[in-house]
């Protein structure tokens, strides 16, 4: 048993994850390389291997010959049978190469076709590795400042954090942790390219399937997500259990639950809402804390009227259009918002106090003229009463 190989072998796999098949096969293409080397070719070459001792042997097909002119494919019929006593001319026999013989040269490139093939397979590991965490939240260490890129260190890979990805305003410093959202993971020859993210929406949406059970269950859903990172972001949540409260389970108990994910994103205000199929009712729920008087929306052209109190203006519009944006990106809507005056004067909001309404009672058939002299009837009952 080759226990030195064996045992070589067993820390290789235990340190770089690469499988113990893998080495073997590069170790018999570097015996073969080296046979190559050592004698010029190397098809008539096999290399057996043990997997369960790690012993191996290397055996060259050669043909019988009455004198050899090429050792690398022929062997006199004299050295042939001390091999095999029944040898004759033109049988192929097989020979042991012993790779002691080897010269220097040869056993060189058998050892970097060794290290050759670690390096693949270790490369290999680390991008199967990160590219299954591809769209995943991960903790990093801040390595160093390249210019306006940061380094960040995810393990056993190195990630970069450019500068369109990073939150204007946020500084790192050497050995600083920072949870970072994986991008993209590109495999190159010099291992794998990994480009990590802050500013992405995914990284709210992961933040919040680590922090809040119900999320990571499945009973409250994370329906969409819109993002201006490092001022605000909303979030639109639904329960899958009417029993439970999203937006209550997303807060936690005296916020605790949002809390942390708003202090990961250092003080990025968080809004989260309730999710409705009602178009209206979402963009209601979207332009919070804005309150809305009336909203008309078209599914069709993805388009929408939002009326709200004059003093609200300002409020469901938000700093530089914040909310409104933020609002149109939720819901997947154009939305436009008007104050109550501007609704009233355009005609967009229809006065109701200034019309004449008609009300037809069902069971006696009469109609009723709302006026400020002639109000309306409550209820049939005082319909009947009147009309006695």
């Amino acid at each position: 048993m080759n226990r030195e190989l064996m045992e070589a072998l067993d820390i290789l796999e235990k340190e770089k994850n690469i499988s113990k098949d893998t080495l073997l096969g590069a170790i018999e293409q570097s015996l073969i390389q080296a046979c190559k080397n050592h004698f010029g070719k190397a098809d008539n070459v096999h290399v057996s291997i043990n997997p369960e001792t790690c012993d191996f042997r290397v055996m060259a097909d050669r043909t019988v010959v009455e004198y050899a002119e090429d050792p690398a494919l022929e062997i006199s019929l004299v050295d042939a049978q001390k091999i095999n006593a029944h040898a004759e001319i033109g049988d192929v026999i097989q020979v042991e190469i012993h790779s002691k013989e080897f010269g220097r040269i040869a056993t060189q490139n058998a050892k970097n076709v060794i290290l050759q093939k670690i390096r693949e397979e270790e490369r290999k590991v680390l991008y199967d590795q990160y590219y299954g965490k591809e769209k995943e939240v991960v903790t990093g260490i801040v390595q160093r400042v390249m210019g306006k890129n940061v380094s960040v260190n995810l393990g056993k890979a190195d990630a970069i954090l450019s500068e369109n990805e990073q939150v204007k305003g946020e500084e790192f410093q050497p050995t600083e942790r920072i949870k970072v959202y994986i991008l993209e993971v590109k495999d190159t020859p010099k291992g794998p390219r990994i480009l990590v993210s802050r500013t992405h929406p995914g990284l709210v949406k992961r933040l919040f399937e680590s922090e809040v059970a119900e999320v990571q269950d499945g009973t409250v859903e994370i329906k969409s997500i819109a993002r201006e990172a490092g001022s605000r972001t909303k979030i639109a949540v639904w329960s899958n259990d009417p029993d439970v409260d999203p937006v209550g389970a997303c807060v936690g108990m005296k916020g605790e639950r949002v809390g942390v994910i708003v202090n990961e994103l250092r003080g990025e205000k968080i809004d989260i809402i309730n999710w409705d199929e009602n178009p209206a009712i979402l963009i209601e729920n979207a332009l919070s804390p804005a309150k809305v008087i009336a909203v008309m929306a078209d599914p069709d052209d993805k388009t929408a009227l939002v009326v709200v109190p004059d003093y609200q203006l300002s409020l469901a519009i938000g700093k530089e259009g914040q909310n409104a944006r933020l609002a149109a990106r939720l819901t997947g809507f154009k939305i436009d918002i008007k104050s109550e005056t501007q609704a009233r004067e355009s005609g967009d909001l229809y006065d109701y106090e200034d019309e004449e309404e008609y009300y037809e009672d069902e069971e006696y058939g009469e109609e009723y003229e709302s006026s400020e002299e002639t109000p309306v009837p409550e209820s049939y009952e005082e319909a009947a009463v009147e009309e006695e």
